[in-house]
């Protein structure tokens, strides 16, 4: 059998061909299609952050679920927090080397296997079959985007009640290039409504994990070579100000009320706090979030001239992630690329 030329333009071509009608010849897609594919026009945004840009809804139609939907206990959300992390992930302890002999953790492997089955493929073969279905627009924004990640900053949230508080938290991760955010148990006693508007779709571009307990994710986070930091008002309390952010950090932040748990103590590497001069002596769990990641970037930025960190190879496979998340039709997309891959290499034997 005579073996076929395996190209990234015939194979995603291929994806549509049972569109074409009895003439032969393929009819313009529906508009609602067109746009799934192509992504949104670009649109004004009030977030000055271009990462935070990326996170922006685009047309409602990819059915990305809301914060209160992916957190609550039980059922489907957990399987949906797993399948927005597309490409294969690396264990705890597998660490990558970095400067001054540190471990740095980035969480993917440079391998796409698709679900329903089909050749493995790399991030460069995603990228190079996705990039002619997203508008140039939005290439941009998501190009940006990844060039300011780095997971050097994690935020952990312990125990909250307020989806509103774990939206806007996101949101603020997002903003700030911080990529992995892990939640902790979240207290089943009270629960108030997410708001859409509140995360602005951040959690479709961030690494949520879930956690049952702090000594379990304390465990994988200090595998993966973080030192974990909880803020708390005592003695023993260090000032964000005078922590050297380079190193990789855990930020943890506790319950609306009860604050951090004392397993969390506990298990910390060290407690911090934010200095305060008024009359209260506390922030909203989400501005207090959003301070701790803001200054941990400024210092970084400060000591390392960057923030974002990500070497070449993970930025271009952290890309590849992006791009499959962007839409769900883009995954099926690379799906269809697979499968003809698989497909090509059996011919060929």
């Amino acid at each position: 059998m005579a073996a076929r030329t395996l190209s990234v333009s015939s194979l995603t071509s291929t994806a549509f061909a049972s569109m074409q009608g009895p003439s032969g010849r393929m009819p313009p897609p529906p508009p609602r299609l067109l746009r799934r594919i192509l992504g949104s026009r670009p649109r004004a945004s009030s977030l000055s952050s271009t990462s935070a840009a990326a996170a922006a809804p685009d047309d409602g139609e990819d059915g990305v679920d809301t914060v209160e939907q992916l957190l609550l206990p039980g059922g489907p959300p957990r399987g949906r927090i797993d399948r927005l992390m597309k490409l294969q992930r690396r264990a705890d302890g597998d660490g990558v080397p970095g400067p001054a002999g540190r471990r740095r953790w980035f969480p993917y492997l440079d391998a796409f296997r698709p679900p329903a089955g089909g050749a493995e493929l790399s991030s460069r073969e995603v990228v190079a079959v996705l990039e002619p279905h997203i508008m140039q627009a939005r290439r941009d924004r998501i190009r940006r985007a990844v060039d300011h990640r780095s997971y050097a900053v994690c935020l952990v949230v312990e125990g909250l009640s307020d989806f509103g508080n774990v939206s806007a938290a996101f949101r603020s991760a997002d903003a700030l290039g911080v990529q992995s955010v892990h939640v902790i148990s979240c207290d089943s006693s009270k629960r108030y409504r997410d708001n859409r508007h509140v995360s602005m779709g951040a959690e479709k571009w961030l690494d949520i994990e879930i956690w049952n307990s702090p000594a379990e994710c304390f465990s994988a986070l200090k595998m993966r070579g973080y030192r974990i930091a909880t803020t708390c008002l005592g003695t023993d309390s260090v000032c964000v100000y005078d922590m050297d952010w380079s190193q990789p950090t855990a930020i943890v932040v506790g319950n609306e009320l009860r604050g951090i748990s004392d397993d969390a103590l506990e298990l910390s590497d060290l407690h911090c706090s934010i200095p305060m001069k008024g009359m209260v002596d506390s922030f909203n769990v989400s501005v207090a979030a959003g301070i701790l990641m803001h200054h941990a970037v400024c210092d970084r930025v400060s000591r390392l001239g960057h923030h974002g960190d990500l070497l070449p190879e993970e930025n271009r496979i952290l890309l590849a992630e992006f791009y499959l998340r962007h839409r769900e039709s883009t995954a099926a997309i690379v799906h269809e690329y697979a499968k003809r891959k698989a497909e090509n290499f059996v011919a060929r034997l």
